[in-house]
């Protein structure tokens, strides 16, 4: 009898212990909008400072790097970041807002997760779906139509509009400010101004050598790219689609620019000659509208690097560089 009792007990209480057991974005400090765009369902992430969610402040958009991604990980110690910056720096002034992959869960543990955190389904791969839609287009047609649909909410003031993005989102968080006139700023973060081919072979030339003609290959690789540029047939990694939109050169729309933009980058990035030469190009073009930051010494995330050329993940620079550009803003408010 006791037996039944718990059963039903338990029965009647299962709901409630399964609805405490799933991870919402509040359990995490987010505010959640689900958007429709183009019949298909976007997450957007608003990150505020407590309290403050309903006062009217302006927006930081943050555009997220390349992968598959969830935005909400977490394990058994809680969460991961978000925004590889702490987002208190920026939540006295702004709200933050970032915007997840298409087709990839918002929230996922860690365990579930495979290679640098990415998503896979049941077979193993990305989801096709993401794999479609996973261009450089599709992300900045989202972007400005999400931005349109906040900047009407009574929680967003108008009086700016920041766009910041880092590495692939740099190049989506450029060409959104190129096509929409309502971005006041633009921070552009350890992109290459050249394109993610020129990345890519640059690597490779440091890797080659005379047996090992890396580059050449790669060369190869961007002829066959060219060729295909609307091919989004999927084996690994990016569809041809997806590399060639990331790898026009977005260089002469970041110098028609008239906006205050700040350009970020370290050094031992791949990246650096051709953020190096777009710095040089704004000197010689007297583009006063353009800051430039350099970190001496750090890779592509700003980590610096040891004498054995690893990156030091001790020595977490993040925070520097969000503070840098919150500096900047402040520096730069269009009056």
């Amino acid at each position: 009898m006791n037996t039944f009792r718990y059963f039903i007990l338990f029965i009647l209480l299962y709901p409630f212990i399964t609805e405490a057991q799933i991870k919402t974005p509040k359990d995490f400090g987010f505010e959640h909008i689900e958007f429709i765009y183009n019949k298909e369902k976007v997450d957007i992430l608003i990150k505020s400072k407590q309290g403050e969610e309903n006062i009217k402040k302006p927006i930081l958009f943050f555009c997220q790097g390349s992968l598959p991604q969830p935005l909400i990980k977490f394990d058994e110690n809680g969460l991961y970041g978000v925004f590889p910056f702490t987002p208190e720096i920026f939540l006295n002034q702004f709200h933050i807002v970032i915007v997840g992959k298409p087709f990839i869960p918002l929230i996922a543990e860690v365990k579930t997760l495979g290679n640098n955190y990415t998503y896979t389904d049941s077979t193993g791969k990305v989801p096709p779906v993401y794999s479609v839609l996973n261009h450089l287009n599709y992300y900045v047609n989202k972007n400005i139509d999400i931005l349109k649909y906040l900047r009407k909410q009574t929680w967003v003031s108008n009086e700016k509009l920041i766009v910041a993005g880092h590495s692939e989102g740099s190049t989506i968080a450029s060409m959104m400010a190129t096509q929409y006139s309502s971005i006041t700023h633009l921070i552009y973060s350890g992109g290459n101004p050249m394109g993610r081919i020129m990345s890519i072979i640059q690597q490779r030339r440091v890797e080659e050598n005379d047996s090992l003609r890396l580059a050449e290959m790669e060369f190869d690789y961007w002829k066959e790219i060219v060729s295909n540029q609307e091919s989004q047939t999927i084996e690994n990694g990016d569809s041809y689609k997806t590399t060639y939109g990331f790898s026009v050169p977005v260089h002469p729309h970041l110098l028609k620019l008239n906006i205050p933009t700040m350009i970020t980058y370290g050094t031992k990035d791949w990246n650096t000659p051709y953020i190096d030469f777009l710095r040089a190009e704004a000197l010689r073009l007297n583009r006063t509208n353009m800051t430039f930051k350099a970190f001496i010494g750090t890779e592509h995330n700003y980590f610096p690097l040891n004498n054995d050329g690893k990156p030091n993940y001790n020595i977490y620079n993040w925070d520097n560089v969000a503070t840098d550009w919150l500096n900047w803003i402040n520096k730069n408010s269009i009056k």
